[in-house]
């Protein structure tokens, strides 16, 4: 009889991986409801988790008081946020009259312009608009723009409640979650699934302490820059450009197209709503190539490519919160495939090229632990 080959074939494989990526993603779409606010709650608990060992440890309090206790110093710090973000918002309501007048000023101006450039009066304009404007009523009634509106409102209410559900159990439960995931695996993985864990929990902590702390130094200095050019809100301008800022590279563009629109509501001058889009601008710039690497820094390292296929497939397939979720996840996926053999290549492909340069300590002591090995100097590379 002849003997079965044991090396799958490459088209076998690639078959496999297709059919893998297709049912993951199909999955993720109908359990949108289900995952995302458990990612959430996930990230949520990792961040708060030595809060919550502090409270059982040095307070002496039981699991589930330690629990809640950390989640509810998580909402009230994000509680504290929204309610910074509405004040302003509030003040900003108070001159809407304003708003409205300048909008209905530089509406005429653009008027009188297509009449000049295009000979539409401005009778003919009013009637394509009252036509579209008929045309987007009789598509949708009165009645479903208001049960949609309340749907929207019950969903994120729904979706506020799950993450909090989520975050308390995950903390509750996180020692029988971590012997589950032990004993999913051989005996002799163990020690990598607890590495993975471990490795897990530091970079997210990390990961997602550095993003906070990114975010206050950008929206300080938007804040800072904003009140120097005489803007008004700078305050809230400023601190929407750091939570914004929170979303790679979608963030800030609409960070600046909104501030561009309040600048120009509130100033009409096309030279400061130019002079604001810059300081935007260089604000990003210094904190994509100072602060990032400074402050977030090399915890993983993932290329630009990668970072925005993320975010944009993140937003096609769960909207905004997929655009939240994008970069945590495919950092997670980072850190397993980097301590897998078979899915190291995948990990590769994920990660910057800086990532495969070895550090010159780490060189040194593979040298002084077997002399037989080439010194970096000496071999050569391949890709150079």
């Amino acid at each position: 009889m002849p003997t079965l080959k044991t090396a799958t074939p490459f088209y076998v494989r690639l078959a496999m991986v297709l059919v893998s990526l297709i049912a993951l993603f199909y999955i993720a779409i109908l359990g949108k409801e289900i995952l995302s606010p458990m990612i959430f709650g996930l990230l949520f608990a990792i961040l708060i988790l030595p809060l919550a060992s502090f409270f059982e440890r040095r307070l002496r309090l039981p699991r589930s008081a330690a629990a809640a206790l950390s989640v509810i110093t998580l909402l009230l710090s994000i509680a504290g946020i929204f309610y910074l973000v509405g004040s302003q918002i509030s003040d900003l309501s108070d001159d809407w009259p304003q708003f409205k007048h300048q909008i209905n000023t530089s509406l005429s101006s653009l008027q009188h312009w297509i009449s000049v450039k295009f000979h539409v009066n401005t009778h003919q304009q009013m009637n394509y608009v009252n036509n579209a404007a008929s045309k987007l009523l009789m598509e949708g009634t009165g009645t479903s723009v208001i049960g949609a509106t309340v749907h929207s409102v019950s969903s994120l209410l729904l979706f506020v409640v799950f993450i909090i559900i989520d975050t308390f159990f995950l903390i509750y439960y996180r020692r029988l979650i971590i012997k589950f995931l032990v004993a999913v695996f051989r005996e002799e993985n163990s020690m990598m699934v607890y590495e993975i864990i471990a490795r897990v929990q530091f970079i997210i902590r990390k990961y997602i302490l550095g993003l906070l702390l990114e975010m206050a130094i950008v929206a300080a200095a938007s804040c800072l820059a904003l009140w120097i050019l005489g803007v008004k809100y700078a305050i809230l301008l400023g601190l929407l450009i750091g939570l914004f800022n929170v979303v790679p590279y979608i963030g800030i563009i609409t960070a600046m197209m909104l501030t561009a629109l309040i600048t120009f509501a509130t100033a009409a001058a096309t030279g400061k709503i130019l002079v604001v889009c810059g300081t935007i601008l260089g604000i990003h710039l210094l904190d994509s190539n100072l602060l990032l690497p400074m402050i977030v820094g090399s915890k993983v390292r993932i290329n630009a490519l990668i970072t925005i296929m993320a975010v944009i497939v993140g937003g096609s397939v769960w909207g905004i919160v997929g655009t939240f979720l994008a970069i945590p996840i495919i950092a997670v996926t980072k850190i397993v495939f980097d301590r897998i053999d078979s899915l190291k290549p995948w990990g590769l492909l994920l990660g910057d090229e800086r990532d495969e340069e070895q550090p010159p300590p780490l060189a040194s002591e593979i040298e002084r632990q077997d002399p037989k090995n080439p010194t970096p100097e000496s071999s050569s590379n391949p890709v150079s």
